[in-house]
């Protein structure tokens, strides 16, 4: 667990920020075709449900795909198949560009939903593993890169898409080519899985009640959110540039509320309330799409506001996944990704189809119904969700036999905490709470916290565990040597690094510590504010004294509660 960064998320190895280049340009797929749907429409003379086929070939053949994804990565490695991915859509990107029919364009689509689902499935993994920042500082890095993606991706998509339709398409494959090239030079070769996933391995998964349920709900709400992605240009009638700001505008709020916004109201409201709230708060923000989709000032407020909603439920829905899924999180990522992009990839087309049939009003009253019902099915997963909040409140002793000298003082024995990460400066924190203890005749209790990698679009393997106790082991070897009475523990399941200082927090309230010892943040600016920050989860949880430290200055300073440090 990270109190401290030791560096900057932004200050990594030039590999980190190949496959970090790459992840801008895939997102911004998610948006790039908005702007040039109407013109592709007009100039190819089809119908709006033959263009809304774009999006459904593309995702729903990434939707089967991912499927695959595991059993691909886990037999060729996570570099090959991220090349392998690179490489489909720098071809499949251009041959859609070329294209002179609907029905190309929407093959070749389905051809770069393939290269999709396997970069989706394998570059957070990448970053992780190539990162100097350790685990927080690639989220957040995978997280800018997402973020700025679907932000940037309509502007873009206008802006080329107002000189040809074909633009956005060949603008992409060249971006992708040059990050193909940059990943095949730049990224080491990563070591295989231990072991090697089979196909029917996320089919399997989703016999499990809370996966399965978390998947429709999710399933519902990407019926929505593609319902308006990929259907709200027709009835706005802009151009292709007016269309790149509007949906710019949109992503920017996407992104700011997948980072920012998600991470604050579930550790406010928790998982389920955040979900609850933001599945109905979506749902009536779609509903004044459908009242007033002919009046294009609303509906282009309506479209750029869903950005808010979308954006939390992004990350909030995929945390709800890796929390409640009793698979490997690949797994249980790969077991989401396809029954939520069959939502995705069919609403576009049926819309197309309802508005032939009824009027242009139908499809997003129908989008705001599935967001409605996504609660009642999620609602039936709420004991599910409660448990595995709960557990993630558990934490496992990570001592080891050999450590005969170190005992272990009793909870509510008013112990020093030093909540640990794998940097460096963590040896200051475990020193300073044994100079505490020893001044006060009190025991340590060294805490730290097993986080996943995760972010709003992926998951990836998390930090091994016999890693994190052998971190907790140093600290617990350097105490002994000092004659510090201490203990160790490994707090499971993180689902982020907010998460990690409220589980930190639970423990130090639960067992009556009398101080808790935290690095203080070495990162300022952006990447602070893009870090869940488990320092502001521990300082705003704690019911006891917090000491900072600093390791650039050695010096400490502590933030008064009930009792004292040094009391």
């Amino acid at each position: 667990m990270s109190q401290a960064a030791a560096t900057s998320p932004f200050k990594q190895p030039k590999a980190v920020f190949a496959v970090a280049f790459a992840c801008v340009v895939s997102f911004m797929g998610i948006g790039l075709v908005d702007p040039i749907l109407p013109a592709i429409s007009e100039d190819l003379n089809a119908t709006p449900s033959q263009v809304t086929l774009l999006f459904t070939s593309y995702l729903v053949i990434t939707a089967v795909a991912m499927l695959i994804t595991g059993w691909v990565s886990s037999r060729i490695g996570a570099k090959r198949t991220l090349l392998a991915g690179l490489a489909i859509i720098v071809v499949f990107s251009a041959l859609a560009g070329a294209s002179d029919s609907i029905g190309g364009i929407v093959g070749f689509r389905a051809g770069w939903g393939v290269g999709n689902a396997l970069f989706i499935a394998t570059s957070l993994a990448v970053i992780v593993a190539s990162a100097s920042g350790g685990f927080v500082g690639a989220i957040v890095l995978y997280e800018t890169a997402l973020g700025l993606g679907i932000a940037v991706g309509p502007l873009l998509g206008g802006l080329l898409g107002d000189i040809s339709w074909r633009g956005p398409f060949f603008g992409v494959a060249a971006l992708m080519a040059v990050a193909l090239i940059a990943t095949w030079v730049l990224v080491e070769p990563l070591p295989r899985p231990d072991h090697r996933t089979s196909i029917a391995e996320p089919l399997r998964a989703l016999r499990h009640r809370g996966l399965a349920t978390m998947s429709l709900t999710a399933l519902c709400y990407n019926w929505a959110f593609f319902t308006v992605l990929g259907y709200a240009p027709f009835p706005m009638g802009l151009g292709a540039i007016q269309l790149g700001l509007v949906f710019t505008a949109w992503g920017a709020l996407v992104a700011l509320f997948s980072v920012f916004g998600a991470p604050w109201l579930q550790a406010r409201l928790g998982i389920a309330r955040t979900l609850y709230l933001n599945l109905f708060l979506f749902a009536m923000v779609v509903l004044v799409i459908a009242i007033w989709t002919t009046t294009t000032a609303v509906l282009v407020t309506a479209v750029i506001v869903a950005g808010v909603f979308i954006g939390v439920n992004n990350t909030v829905t995929t945390q709800a996944v890796m929390t409640i899924a009793p698979v490997e999180r690949p797994v249980a990522s790969a077991a989401y990704g396809f029954v939520r992009f069959i939502g995705g990839g069919l609403a576009p087309f049926a819309a197309g189809k309802l508005v032939e049939a009824t009027n242009v009003h139908v499809p997003f009253f129908i989008g705001a119904g599935a967001l409605l019902l996504g609660i009642l099915i999620l609602r039936t997963a709420h004991a599910e969700l409660g448990e595995a909040e709960r557990v993630q409140a558990e934490s496992v002793r990570g001592t080891e036999p050999s450590l005969s000298a170190v005992e272990i003082g009793p909870a509510g024995d008013g112990v020093i905490v030093a909540a640990v990460d794998d940097s460096p400066a963590a040896a200051l924190v475990a020193d300073t709470a044994g100079r505490l203890a020893t001044i006060n005749g009190r025991a340590v209790h060294v805490l730290h916290a097993r986080e996943h990698a995760n972010s709003s679009e992926s998951s990836a393997g998390g930090e091994n565990l016999d890693a994190a106790r052998h971190v907790v082991r140093g600290h617990l070897r350097r105490l002994a040597e000092a004659g510090v009475p201490a203990t160790g523990y490994v707090v499971l399941n993180a689902a982020d690094h907010g998460a990690a200082g409220r589980m930190i927090s639970q423990h130090t309230n639960d067992t009556g510590a009398r101080a808790v010892i935290i690095g203080a943040p070495t990162h300022g600016g952006l990447p602070a504010l893009m870090d869940a920050s488990a320092s502001r989860e521990i300082l705003r949880g704690v019911r006891c004294d917090v000491v900072l430290v600093n390791p650039a200055s050695r010096v400490s300073a502590g933030q008064g509660g009930p009792g004292g440090a040094s009391s």
